[in-house]
């Protein structure tokens, strides 16, 4: 039985199938950004990456959950 992802991963398949970039070259991108606030890291995403506002707190969300920045 396949676990289904849940929370932020879930969004991560339309993620890649929509920019035509994995999830880990999101998250080296994301890590590599000086911003560090949640809101800075989405409105960054969106206006420099034109990553809708879904998908780029998905990504933000994840991020942070992983460093324990949240």
């Amino acid at each position: 039985m396949t676990d289904i992802p849940k929370g932020p991963e879930s969004y991560f398949p339309s993620i890649e199938k929509k920019y035509g970039r994995p999830i880990e070259e999101w998250k080296a991108l994301i890590r590599s950004s000086e911003l560090t606030k949640h809101m800075e890291l989405v409105n960054w995403l969106k206006t420099d990456h034109e990553v809708g506002h879904g998908h780029a707190n998905a990504l933000v969300a994840h991020i942070l959950s992983e460093s324990g920045a949240e």
